[in-house]
């Protein structure tokens, strides 16, 4: 159980953007299908607000909270994954394309110590036919890059 002043600290998560960023309300997108990952923001799993920049690129504050726990301290693979598979697959809806996930592949660089505010920045890189592939990397505000993904979306038909 968390004290009270842990639980203080927790609901002071700042996932501001930067200043050349505009907020993207991911949802009025696609619907409930976020909620999974982003689907708590004020909860102790992920917190995550998405932004576009000036030539429309998909990025994301996060948050790991305590809750993706893997090696103590630490966030779990599996929880910068899931953020990789949503943010990923949303970069592509961002950019017109109805599209699910058909293969993500996930580099980690680096354990990435739980409760730290992380940016990930993504690019649709190609589409062809039905293919959209998506690049993204995880990374802190000291260029420490935690994980990178490539992911191969299937438009939907």
């Amino acid at each position: 159980m968390l004290q009270k002043d842990e639980k203080n600290r927790l609901n002071e998560v700042d996932l501001s953007g930067e200043p050349d960023w505009e907020f993207f309300d991911a949802p009025a997108l696609v619907g409930d299908s976020l909620k999974f990952v982003s689907g708590q923001p004020e909860g102790e799993r992920f917190r995550i607000r998405y932004f576009r920049d000036s030539g429309q690129h998909l990025h994301a504050r996060i948050w790991f909270g305590p809750e993706t726990e893997g090696p103590p301290g630490n966030a779990h693979g599996g929880s910068i994954a899931a953020v990789m598979d949503e943010a990923l697959g949303l970069a592509a809806w961002a950019e017109g394309y109805k599209v699910v996930v058909g293969n993500l592949n996930v580099s980690f660089k680096n354990l990435l110590p739980l409760q730290k505010v992380v940016t990930l920045e993504s690019r649709v890189v190609s589409a062809e036919g039905r293919k959209i592939m998506v690049h993204g990397r995880l990374f802190a505000d000291d260029d420490t890059v935690y994980a990178e993904g490539q992911c191969l979306c299937i438009t939907i038909r």
